[in-house]
């Protein structure tokens, strides 16, 4: 079993309008996001071309994401929301018969993040 992760960052505002506290202002943020994907090699030696990977998260994620208002696309742009919202946006295109999306990790700050995994594989 081979885990295989692509790193990406963007920039984005949102606030918290669920949330008492500064973050409920509008803020922005620096975002690193980390997509792994968990399987076996395929008949070229790859889980996934690194390069197939990149097309997919920046048509489905990094399109809607960078330089936007976040709460215009994720109700409570939570770390946590944020998260779940892009591996169930990529899990129906990160998938095949020998490997499939394993988690997602969004970073806030260079300190702070989260991970999002639906279940563990296989």
């Amino acid at each position: 079993m081979f885990f295989l992760t692509k790193e990406f960052t963007f920039d984005a505002a949102h606030n918290l309008t669920s949330y008492h506290g500064k973050c409920e202002k509008l803020h922005g943020h620096t975002y690193k996001l980390q997509i792994t994907v968990a399987g076996e090699k395929n008949q070229e030696d790859m889980v996934i071309d690194f390069l197939r990977l990149k097309d997919i998260v920046k048509s489905e994620v990094l399109s809607l994401l960078d330089h936007a208002y976040i709460n215009d696309v994720i109700p409570q742009p939570t770390a946590e929301n944020i998260a779940e919202w892009i591996f169930k946006r990529l899990a129906s295109r990160v998938g095949g018969s020998d490997y499939e999306l394993y988690e997602v990790a969004v970073w806030e700050t260079p300190t702070s993040f989260v991970r999002y995994r639906e279940r563990d594989v296989w």
